[in-house]
């Protein structure tokens, strides 16, 4: 892997040579460096000890093509290090981006887990009575008591689908079922055109998707005894090019060509509904050499932030988008969690623990847990004692409905590991701090698990690989991601895994879907992707603007404007709370004193357009550090992920709030009101974000009334 990975980089880097001005200068020196070699002629072998003064002048304007070996020799090593200087600077720029983008990821995920706990403390400091309309109210990202999915089984799935009719101008795709092959093209071509299916077939498609699901046990069992081989995809994350770059490069399923899809199907990108209704349209059609695999992201809680619920609400206005994410999350209850490949390998989104166990994890019932990150609620158990933090060490013990509570505290624990977990190169097992989820797990927790269900190798993804993929714990544990640039044009290149032969071996194959920017040298990739990430790094400096300019500040008592590297270093590092080589990024953030090479504080803020200068923070900061949490509430109070928060749905989300601030219903029909700037009965999320910056202004207009008027 290292050895293609470098050829790769010097193949790019050798093409960037003669176009990039870096090139031609070390070009330009190593020139001139060869003109100092003396070269000096060799001696006549036949007349005489010198040569006469025809030979001398021949030997002379021929000279250049035979210099002496040691003279060439210092010449190749000197382009030699700058060559390799030059790839080690490139190299340095992609690797701090790579950590810029996937500390920003890793945050944003650790947000959402806190916002959901919050709301879920909300949930718990409400009356019994109330807090179960609540929940419903929450709906459907509520998870369902035993009871509740018992009688959700009995009504029919195609309930949502009668009254949905296609209008005679629909020009797109009509589906027939069962599926055929010829369906799964049309699928293909209509996706490649950017047409959308109309919405009674993604109906059709989800119910029986939904149906064939139901029959699958929690661990897939994949055998190839008939193929002789198995293909293992990571995340797509709504890449649809990278999809069919699969499927094109790798054959369409069937008998001879299984694969396995190890989840994290949406989210992110724009077609996260054409990945998803493609890889169930192909378990349909061929469901013994299909396997789908729940990820981290096969959660409404998740979509809500990272964008799959708002692509729904786009493509499907009115009842119809609440119909399609009500049939989704279906979906993701009956997702297998993982994948068992001829007892050789576990396949599985994250990773594992100590707590796992494959032979409890067989008797789970997968259905309860519509989103992974909230305990089920269970008859005639008390669960509000449980969330995240306390499962994360789950000591539980007694007997009767405390027993029951243990039991299902290690149940949780244990799916939560199989899908937020992440490799790491010590020995042992801890929380994952980072994501705020799952487990971190060590070589050894992997060698115990394979030896104690004698199995060779644990296949993973959840993590983007610059490679596509990556091997860790002595090989042992394989990452493998299939969405290619995944945090910018040129940041990787996806992969899939081949298992083959016999026994089974492991295989790789790269590719980069994007084909506009495939001919982009690697300094002009690198260059692209560095931009993108220090521009995500400067909105996540703004919306911490007040609590670095504090540490600053703390730093320079005497409010000089400046302190030294290693102040502002330590300050970045406690206030952002991103781990980031900030000593790295100091020149490509902030502006240094030329001649006391102390730093300029005042600069990290420095943005394109002028901006105000004021004490405390600005609206546009506000929203820079509140957006995306504003977006996630937002979807949690819109119930039916209508797009727009009806009146009810407003009251429903002030019961929260009831217990600790007393709000009569005058008041919240008047605070309704006031959200709704254009009167039209409903609160868009456009307005829901201008209440929010008006509520920020009146709090940042400065109290100087009383001082004009003195004035006067």
């Amino acid at each position: 892997m290292g050895q293609s990975g470098s050829k790769c980089l010097c193949s790019d880097a050798a093409s960037d040579g003669a176009s990039g001005s870096s090139a031609q200068s070390f070009v330009a020196s190593a020139k001139s460096e060869l003109r100092k070699f003396p070269f000096t002629p060799s001696r006549s072998k036949t007349s005489g000890s010198h040569m006469g003064k025809a030979e001398l002048s021949w030997r002379n304007s021929v000279m250049p093509a035979s210099l002496d070996r040691r003279q060439a020799l210092k010449a190749a090593l000197l382009i030699q290090r700058w060559y390799r200087r030059y790839c080690a600077r490139l190299e340095v720029r992609r690797r701090y981006t790579w950590t810029i983008f996937q500390s920003i990821e890793y945050q944003g995920e650790q947000d959402q887990i806190k916002l959901h706990n919050f709301f879920n403390a909300l949930l718990r400091h409400v009356e019994h009575d109330a807090a179960s309309g609540l929940v419903a109210s929450m709906s459907p990202r509520h998870s369902p008591t035993q009871s509740d999915a018992l009688s959700r089984m009995s009504v029919p799935l195609d309930a949502a689908i009668e009254d949905i009719q296609v209008e005679s101008s629909y020009k797109g795709v009509r589906l027939l079922f069962p599926l055929t092959v010829d369906s799964i093209h049309s699928l293909v071509s209509a996706f490649k055109k950017k047409r959308t299916l109309h919405v009674r077939y993604v109906c059709l498609l989800l119910r029986e998707a939904v149906l064939e699901l139901q029959k699958r046990p929690v661990i897939n069992q994949v055998s190839t005894s008939i193929s002789g081989q198995v293909t293992i995809c990571g995340d797509l994350h709504g890449k649809l090019d990278d999809l069919l770059t699969i499927l094109y490069k790798n054959g369409l399923p069937s008998a001879e060509n299984p694969y396995v899809f190890n989840g994290d199907f949406v989210d992110r990108g724009k077609k996260s509904l054409e990945v998803l209704l493609l890889l169930l349209a192909l378990q349909l059609v061929w469901p013994n050499e299909v396997f789908l695999n729940r990820g981290n992201h096969e959660d409404l809680v998740m979509n809500a932030r990272y964008g799959f619920c708002k692509e729904i609400s786009k493509k499907f206005k009115g009842s119809h988008g609440p119909r399609v994410l009500a049939l989704i999350e279906e979906v993701y209850r009956y997702l297998p969690l993982g994948s068992v490949i001829d007892n050789t390998a576990f396949v599985v989104h994250g990773g594992i623990s100590q707590y796992t166990d494959l032979e409890k994890l067989a008797l789970v019932d997968r259905s309860k847990y519509v989103s992974v990150l909230r305990v089920p609620l269970v008859d005639d158990v008390e669960t509000s004692t449980l969330d995240l933090a306390s499962v994360a060490n789950p000591e539980i013990a007694g007997d009767g409905p405390t027993s029951r509570l243990a039991d299902l505290a290690e149940e949780w624990k244990m799916i939560l590991d199989l899908l937020w977990s992440d490799p790491q190169s010590s020995s042992g097992c801890e929380p994952n701090s980072f994501r705020g989820g799952g487990s971190y797990f060590g070589p050894d927790i992997t060698s115990e698990f394979l030896d104690r269900n004698d199995l060779s190798f644990l296949v993973r993804s959840h993590e983007c690989k610059s490679d596509g993929y990556e091997l860790s714990h002595d090989g042992k544990c394989v990452t493998v991601f299939s969405a290619s640039n995944y945090y910018g044009e040129g940041s990787n290149r996806g992969a899939y895994m081949k298992l083959q032969g016999r026994p089974l071996a492991p295989h790789y194959v790269q590719y980069t879907a994007d084909t506009k920017n495939k001919h982009l040298t690697l300094r002009e990739r690198v260059g692209r992707m560095e931009l993108s990430a220090i521009n995500e790094l400067r909105c996540q400096i703004m919306a911490s603007r007040p609590k670095l300019l504090k540490g600053f500040q703390e730093a320079d008592p005497e409010l000089t404007g400046f302190i030294t590297t290693r102040k502002w270093v330590e300050v970045m590092e406690q206030a952002s709370e991103l781990k980031l080589p900030w000593r790295v990024l100091k020149d490509k953030l902030v502006a240094i004193d030329p001649k006391t090479g102390l730093v300029d504080y005042q600069s990290t803020f420095r943005t394109d357009k002028s901006s105000n200068s004021q004490d405390g923070p600005s609206v546009v900061e506000a929203l820079y550090r509140h957006k995306s949490s504003l977006e996630a509430i937002f979807r949690l109070i819109d119930k039916d992920n209508s797009g727009y928060i009806t009146m009810d749905e407003f009251r429903d989300a002030c019961g929260l709030l009831e217990r600790h601030a007393s709000l009569p219903s005058e008041q919240i029909a008047d605070l309704a009101a006031s959200m709704d700037i254009n009167k039209d009965g409903k609160i868009d999320f456009n307005e829901f974000l201008e209440c929010f910056r008006i509520v920020e202004s009146s709090f940042q207009q400065p109290d100087d009334d009383d001082s004009e008027e003195d004035d006067d």
